[in-house]
């Protein structure tokens, strides 16, 4: 007994060793599985937009991305989720019609093969798609649409569908079953009647031709048709996910990231997965003003334009300054093309206030451990500005690059509440309102508040990754660099010496010195006979003012218009209408304020304090002018007559002796006697100037034109001292009284 004890004992230890090797080896086989499939890994989203319709050129570019990004997924030891984009041109109607049958069916074979086996493919469908466009749709594994998007209509484009054609959409929607080969082949043929039917496995979907067929197999109940014969197929995103043949429905690029579980950091366009960066940096530094923005602008835009840069560094390091202005660069930068220009802000310091707001506005934002992004900055801003940035942000900024509108508009809105919120494990940050506006509102489980109520919110470079604002932290440029494969410094696109000559020519300090100038030739010109230095100084001096303000974008057409109408009006209550009248208080008016408008960069009344700071300059401004030309017309009257050089351009006013007498003489004299006496000037008349009748010398005015220097008038009237005159052509004898 004792033998055959010790044989069960040796037996049941060798069977529970086995049977523990056993469960070994298949918990190893079970650990392992899910890393052939990716899983554990950590998931990278790469965004690869398609423009319709598709081309053969459009379709190699595709693939040449794709394979960069698998490739780049492999060396990061990640997960890929590929998010392929079907994006129409903005004004486009048919919306990928035309599509090229070969390119799409080339694509749709590559995103269906195994080459990307363990590649997670995603088509995102966010506005209609038709034509051969729809092949490539279906040969990824989930679809992705927006609510109103529509999906079908695959054969409009072919006025016989060849069996090849046929084939090919049974092929593709055969070998990923994304959406029902029997619906596809409703997309494809007007002719094909689709039926939903009810059966013990679920709803299933046939042609008309297989209903029989399939009630043979399946216990089915009366089939529902969901496409008529002789209509296009064609399929709303909101019915294909009520039918459940799609997961998700998606507005914009952040609810394809919620969707999938990524932040919406991750599924940021990369123009890089076409070719090589071709990238630049262009430093955004200290306050934002008019002038830095428009600078920056006209960099980013020259450099796309001229150089196709792809990838543009924008380094920021600003304490803020207006939010009008930073609003402005924000639209710009959200503006560009994010699948042909990547833009990434680098923050290694600060971007304090609105110049937070520029920083979001770039795809990606990369940060130094020490950074701080948002709060207070240089300049408080109005309510109203304040309420405008919000609106925005909110209405698109927000949904072009897909980030919480409630956290971007926190930074600079003191009185914005954010806080976070959990759907099922996935946090965001919200504001009530945009709580209130997402679909699945009750899923949603408010929890700590994040802002700090009557301040705008300031986030550290470690908390702005915590909250997805910003994609990574950096100790140094050479880190950024190695982030974005970058071997050599991108080039530093700095002010080229037009962009100096024009923020020179446009300062405070010259504009009063050109204006002044200008003015100053105007006052020359019109005490010297004819069109001269003077006229020629004035036009260059307003001319540069006006080129440097312009290029500024602080002027245009419009104070350009109202200040020749201005110089204008002013020349015919001189010339043409003597007196002060309407003509004069006017034309001043126009000039004036064509001047001050060319000086500021908004219209209207002041809003804010940096937009009232902005008046102060252009009030001090005329102001400077003002004094500087009366200080350069009395020196003028009293030295430059008696220069030697430029003595003959004034005539020398009488003094002394000779001046009292004049001024005695003329206030005893009747100058009635003068009516119809004819003399010869001695001045210019402008239209006021002197004529020597005989041995007098009087005060005269012409009578509605400008006379020459030695022209022979005649008296028309005399009313008290006011002598007017008219000129006696060359023609008719000279008379002298």
């Amino acid at each position: 007994m004792s033998c055959l004890t010790m044989r069960l004992g040796l037996r049941a230890i060798v069977c529970w060793f086995a049977a523990a090797a056993l469960l070994s080896v298949a918990s190893l086989g079970i650990a392992a599985a899910p890393a052939e499939k990716g899983e554990g890994k950590p998931r990278v989203g790469r965004f690869v937009p398609i423009t319709l319709p598709i081309t053969g050129q459009s379709s190699e570019r595709a693939r040449r991305a794709i394979n960069r990004a698998t490739e780049t997924a492999k060396r990061q030891n990640a997960q890929l989720v590929l998010i392929v984009e079907f994006d129409v041109p903005r004004g486009q109607q048919d919306a990928g019609k035309g599509s090229d049958f070969a390119a799409a069916y080339s694509l749709a074979d590559f995103l269906s093969s195994d080459a990307l086996n363990g590649v997670q493919t995603v088509a995102y469908v966010p506005q209609p798609v038709q034509g051969h466009a729809v092949l490539p749709v279906i040969a990824c594994q989930e679809i992705i649409m927006a609510k109103d998007a529509t999906l079908g209509a695959a054969g409009i484009d072919e006025r016989t569908l060849t069996a090849t054609v046929r084939s090919a959409y049974g092929e593709i929607a055969g070998r990923r079953r994304t959406l029902s080969p029997a619906i596809v082949a409703g997309m494809l043929d007007p002719a094909v009647e689709v039926l939903a039917v009810a059966t013990e496995q679920g709803q299933l979907y046939v042609t008309s031709d297989k209903l029989k067929e399939l009630k043979q197999r399946h216990a089915a109940k009366e089939p529902e048709v969901i496409k008529r014969a002789g209509e296009q197929g064609e399929f709303s995103g909101s019915d294909l996910r009520h039918r459940g043949l799609i997961k998700y429905l998606a507005d914009d690029r952040r609810d394809v990231a919620r969707a999938l579980e990524l932040p919406a950091t991750a599924i940021a366009p990369d123009p890089s997965l076409e070719g090589g960066w071709k990238p630049v940096r262009v430093d955004l530094k200290g306050p934002i003003r008019f002038e830095s923005v428009n600078q920056v602008e006209r960099m980013i835009k020259d450099q796309i334009e001229q150089n196709n840069v792809n990838f543009i560094c924008l380094w920021i390091d600003s304490p803020g300054g207006s939010l009008v202005d930073a609003m402005r660069l924000a639209n710009t930068l959200a503006d560009l093309n994010p699948s042909k220009v990547f833009t990434v802000a680098y923050v290694p310091n600060e971007a304090r206030g609105d110049a937070a707001v520029v920083a979001l506005a770039c795809d990606q934002l990369v940060v130094g451990p020490q950074a701080v992004l948002g709060g207070s900055g240089a300049d408080e801003p109005t309510p109203d500005a304040i309420v405008a940035a919000r609106q925005s942000i909110r209405d698109s900024l927000s949904k072009a690059k897909g980030r919480s509108w409630s956290l971007w508009a926190a930074l600079i809105d003191p009185n914005l509440n954010v806080f976070r919120a959990n759907r099922l494990g996935h946090v965001e940050l919200f504001s009530e309102e945009e709580l209130g506006s997402q679909p699945d509102r009750a899923k949603w489980q408010k929890g700590e508040m994040v802002t700090d109520r009557g301040r705008p919110l300031q986030l550290s470079g470690e908390r702005a990754v915590e909250y997805d604002v910003a994609n990574r932290i950096v100790d140094s440029f050479a880190q950024f660099k190695q982030a974005y494969g970058l071997e050599d410094d991108p080039a530093l696109v700095e002010p080229g010496w037009a962009d100096v000559l024009i923020r020179a020519l446009a300062s405070p300090g010259l504009a009063v010195l050109l204006l002044m100038i200008g003015f100053a030739g105007l006052y020359i010109e019109l005490h010297s006979p004819g069109v001269g230095v003077g006229a020629f100084v004035a036009l260059v001096c307003f001319l540069l003012f006006f080129w440097s303000h312009y290029l500024g974008g602080t002027a245009g057409w419009l104070q350009v218009t109202l200040f020749a109408t201005g110089i204008a009006c002013v020349l015919l209550e001189m010339f043409v209408f003597p007196g002060f009248g309407i003509f004069g208080l006017g034309g001043g008016a126009m000039i004036l304020a064509s001047i001050v408008l060319a000086s500021q960069t908004f219209s209207g009344l002041p809003k804010n304090e940096y937009q009232l700071e902005q008046l102060e300059t252009s009030l001090l401004t005329i102001a400077g002018a003002v004094v500087g030309v009366i200080a350069f017309g009395v020196l003028m009257r009293h030295r430059l007559p008696r220069s030697r050089w430029l003595g003959n351009m004034m005539l020398e006013p009488p003094a002394g002796d000779e001046a009292e007498t004049i001024r005695r003489r003329e206030a005893l004299i009747d100058l009635h006697e003068l009516e119809g006496a004819r003399g010869a000037t001695t001045t210019q008349l402008t239209p006021s100037g002197k004529a020597r009748f005989g041995d007098l010398l009087v005060d005269v005015i012409a009578d509605g034109e400008v006379i020459g220097r030695g022209a022979t008038i005649e008296v028309v009237k005399v009313q008290g001292s006011r002598v007017l005159v008219r000129e006696v052509p060359s023609e008719e004898p000279k008379v002298e009284s």
